[in-house]
């Protein structure tokens, strides 16, 4: 069985918080492991949950790689090719 969470279109920044979250508690995280991990305090963490939008791109960055997540940028719509599928050689 996978384990693993479905892909989610992020649309806003309230979604971020949300999907941080929800990542985080299906990693069995708290928010103290994850504020050690990211050299901030649990507060820290907690508020940017609530607050993602003064999370700076090398904070979402880090986090994500923290949370085994991975951040991918594409038209709105679009169908995603594996990168092994479509490298020409």
């Amino acid at each position: 069985m996978d384990n693993a969470l479905p892909p989610q279109p992020l649309l806003s920044a309230d979604q971020l918080g949300q999907i941080l979250r929800a990542a985080r508690k299906h990693a069995k995280l708290t928010q103290a492991a994850v504020a050690a991990r990211l050299n901030l305090s649990q507060n820290r963490v907690s508020y940017l949950e609530l607050h993602p939008e003064e999370l700076s791109f090398k904070q979402l960055l880090t986090w994500c790689g923290v949370l085994g997540l991975e951040l991918k940028l594409g038209t709105r719509g679009a169908v995603v090719v594996p990168a092994a599928a479509s490298a020409p050689w």
